[in-house]
């Protein structure tokens, strides 16, 4: 089954560039383009989107308002299942970032990305995981570690990780994706998920952020100032 898709941005050829771009993409399906906030949650509830990629900068009703309205428990109430949102935007403020995130954003993407990033996103956001891009990784993680200065290490934690990937996971604290990881390394990025799943293994956590949280809390990276 496809992934249903609304596009929300008030720049017509903007979204007809991002519907062409995934319209190309298999599994994924166009239903719906809005020019605004208002519309777009409208349109969410007629259409029934699985994703809805959402601009922050919009008239009648800004992205993060809309994003608020589109995943609050009475929306997700009239709907067989929730709508994931994405933000794609020009802007990569921490100030929005964490708007839109508080609001309930599954996913954060900048428009000077790569196009294929979008789709990866997309597909992230559907199967319910978050997507950042790597700027705004590195502020959510400042943020969390900000908040972790108090808390105490656990005791042999980190020595249960090898060399490689205690420095696999000092990179991904830094909000490196696998193919910068891999780069970095000079290993295959196939090498390096695999690193990445021993890493959550090991550690007992459920995902790659609660991985992160434990680098900081147990110091095997500083936050940044």
């Amino acid at each position: 089954m496809s992934i249903r898709i609304l596009l929300a941005d008030d720049q017509p050829m903007i979204r007809a560039g991002i519907a062409m771009l995934l319209s190309a993409q298999e599994g994924m399906e166009v239903v719906g383009e809005a020019g605004d906030g208002l519309q777009a949650v409208a349109m969410a509830r007629d259409l029934e989107p699985d994703v809805v990629v959402m601009d922050l900068q919009m008239p009648q009703l800004d992205g993060v308002a809309a994003t608020r309205q589109l995943t609050a428990d009475d929306f997700a109430a009239e709907r067989a299942h929730t709508v994931k949102v994405l933000v794609l935007t020009t802007f990569s403020d921490e100030t929005e970032v964490f708007a839109a995130l508080r609001a309930g954003a599954s996913g954060y993407l900048v428009k000077d990305g790569a196009p294929t990033e979008l789709a990866t996103a997309i597909r992230e956001v559907c199967a319910g995981n978050a997507y950042l891009h790597p700027a705004v990784t590195r502020g959510v993680i400042a943020d969390i570690a900000g908040r972790l200065g108090a808390a105490a290490p656990v005791p042999g934690l980190l020595e249960r990780l090898t060399p490689r990937e205690r420095e696999i996971l000092s990179l991904m604290a830094l909000g490196l994706p696998n193919r910068e990881i891999a780069a970095r390394l000079f290993l295959a990025e196939a090498t390096v998920k695999t690193h990445v799943c021993r890493v959550i293994m090991k550690l007992e956590v459920e995902d790659r952020t609660q991985a992160v949280v434990l680098a900081y809390q147990n110091r095997l990276v500083q936050p940044r100032p």
